[in-house]
């Protein structure tokens, strides 16, 4: 079953609240659910376009972020469910584990939101900008700078 989602300008607004953006302007996915293990697995990919503030320039910008939805889902209590007590291994070539399901409902729109949250760049730059950075010269550090008042000063 595919299911295409787009989020409106109320939930936009919101969303750009939570998460701390300027503004999302559009916010599309297009989901796959389909039967996995005695769970479901969803797959797809989101699109949206979010006005971000320049990490260097503090100008604001529009930038695209989008990415796939993948996430695999059980039942509590099912016998594909992650052990608690069992540490997992991080393999960043490993699928990730199975989520848990809180009831019979699959809440599409807040594994979109997700995914969004961690694709967006927590330091956004325009493209093509770049941080020019010059190290102090050792006679503009501050020790070198008090050293001169104190030499001045007598």
């Amino acid at each position: 079953m595919v299911v295409p989602l787009e989020a409106d300008e109320a939930t936009r607004a919101a969303l750009a609240k939570h998460l701390g953006l300027r503004a999302i302007k559009s916010l599309t996915a297009e989901a796959r659910i389909r039967p996995w293990l005695d769970g479901a697995e969803i797959g797809g990919r989101f699109k949206a376009l979010v006005e971000q503030e320049s990490g260097i320039s503090l100008e604001i910008f529009d930038q695209v972020v989008e990415g796939p939805l993948e996430v695999r889902l059980v039942p509590a209590g099912s016998p594909n469910a992650p052990d608690p007590e069992v540490e997992i291994e991080l393999d960043p070539e490993a699928p990730d584990p199975p989520e848990i399901l809180d009831g019979d409902v699959i809440d599409l729109a807040a594994y979109v939101v997700e995914h969004l949250a961690v694709e967006i760049d927590p330091f956004p730059r325009q493209p093509g900008e770049t941080f020019e950075y010059a190290p102090p010269q050792d006679d503009d550090s501050p020790f070198a700078v008090l050293k001169r008042l104190k030499d001045d000063n007598g």
